[in-house]
């Protein structure tokens, strides 16, 4: 076996709970690393007709957030319109854009109290220092 253990950080972007609205994840800086990997993890939905968008978003200055082209996206493009038949599924998107920070943006709609339980970090990697702490 390889060891992957010392090359790699990960960062909670949203910590596990139920999303019921918008919300903005923490941002986590990517400076000192090469590479940024996506992980978002979300459980069964419910409510009326529940949808949720999962958006990675990047920042130069960790203020002004836009989101991420596909041409930045490694695995396929913004995960719009997470429904009852693609929930319950773990989804990872690789970065290769070239901005400081990262973050991830979810945002629930629907009919009737629309909830979404779920959680999403980021895995950085390719460090200019290893081991990392």
């Amino acid at each position: 076996m390889k060891d992957f253990h010392s090359g790699v950080s990960v960062s909670q972007s949203i910590a596990p709970q139920a999303v019921t609205a918008a919300l903005n994840g923490a941002s986590v800086d990517l400076q000192g690393y090469n590479a940024a990997l996506c992980v978002i993890d979300i459980g069964a939905g419910s409510g009326t007709s529940p949808t949720m968008t999962v958006l990675l978003q990047e920042s130069d200055d960790d203020t002004t957030f836009t989101d991420v082209a596909m041409s930045d996206l490694l695995g396929g493009d913004q995960l719009a319109q997470i429904t009852g038949t693609t929930d319950e599924a773990v989804y990872r998107r690789g970065y290769v854009g070239n901005k400081r920070y990262l973050r991830v943006r979810v945002s629930a709609t629907g009919g009737t109290s629309p909830s979404f339980p779920m959680a999403a970090q980021v895995i950085r990697g390719h460090p200019n220092d290893a081991p990392v702490a």
